[in-house]
Formats: C-alpha cells, sequence, structure tokens
C-alpha cells in the first residue's frame, strides 16, 4: 500500500514538473548594445530604462529605443503574434511586462525617441514620481494603446545624454 503511495506522488510530481516545462512565459532577452537596433527607427538600442522588448511566437525577440517606438510597431504590424510585451523599470531597469507597469507620460521627460512617457513597476513609485513632476499623467497598459503616439523627436536636440541617471550617450 505504501509502495503504492508513493509511486502515486512520483508520478503526480513528474506530470506537474512536465506541465510547468509546457507553460513556458516567453522571456525578456538581455540587450546587446554593439548590435542591438530599434525595429522602428533603426537607432542603437541601449541597454537603459527606456529599452523595450516583444517576443513573438515563434520566439524571435525584437527590441525598441522607446517605448513609442515598440507601439508604432505594434501599430503597423497588428496581424503579428506577440507572445510577450516587456518594459523596464525607469529606475532599477527590471524587465516587467507591459500589463504590469504603471506608466508616467509627461511632456518635460527626455526618452530617446522623444515620446515622453516612462514605465515604473509599481504603480506607488509612478504616482510619487509624477506628484514630483508638475504635468505628469499616470497611464495604464490600456491607456497606452489608446496613446495618440506622437514623437517630437523633430523638435528637441537629440546630441545630448538622453537621460543623466543611464549614463550612457545615445546621440539621434
Amino acid at each position: 500500500m505504501k509502495k503504492k503511495r508513493f509511486s502515486f506522488i512520483v508520478w503526480a510530481g513528474l506530470i506537474m514538473i512536465l506541465a510547468a516545462c509546457g507553460n513556458d512565459k516567453a522571456q525578456p532577452v538581455a540587450i546587446n548594445e554593439a548590435t542591438d537596433t530599434c525595429e522602428t527607427c533603426n537607432m542603437a538600442v541601449i541597454d537603459n530604462q527606456h529599452a523595450t522588448q516583444i517576443i513573438l511566437e515563434n520566439g524571435k525577440s525584437m527590441v525598441f529605443d522607446d517605448l513609442g517606438c515598440m507601439y508604432e510597431w505594434i501599430t503597423k504590424h497588428e496581424n503579428e503574434k506577440i507572445d510577450a510585451e516587456f518594459v523596464r523599470d525607469y529606475h532599477d531597469k527590471e524587465w516587467i511586462l507591459v500589463d504590469d507597469a504603471t506608466y508616467v507620460y509627461n511632456q518635460s521627460l527626455k526618452t530617446p525617441m522623444a515620446y515622453h512617457v516612462i514605465s515604473f513597476k509599481d504603480k506607488a513609485t509612478a504616482e510619487d514620481f509624477a506628484a514630483k513632476n508638475e504635468g505628469s499623467e499616470i497611464m495604464t497598459a490600456k491607456n497606452l494603446a489608446d496613446h495618440d503616439w506622437k514623437s517630437n523627436h523633430d523638435k528637441e536636440d537629440h546630441s545630448h545624454t538622453h537621460d543623466e541617471n543611464d549614463g550612457h550617450s545615445h546621440s539621434h
């Protein structure tokens, strides 16, 4: 009797492990600054808090230098089968699923292609940032899908570092 119960537990455990393996979620890949370019604007993608990423159902990973570039791509490729979309936390660069992040839009925010939207892994941090920066608007992933993605790239001087926190010069 004990042997049968042990066998059942082992088999149940194996089935659960195999089922978990079959349900692997798409994972973001590391940014390679030497070779990665934005799928939309073809600029170099810097490994910073503005980088975003899409994983297609076929496993292909695509990176973008600005959240707005990612949404421009999504709009133009609405028939593509997307497995996962990732953004990064503005403070610690941790990858976050688009639907799990909270966003801040502010015309004075400097982003690589001047779409002026940044992402945060938790809502409280986004709200705190918005409260300290006049003119900020809190957004969700649903708001992003409905957002009028307009770049002010042509109106800004992009010869300087885009964000004093990232330590990289990103010339456009």
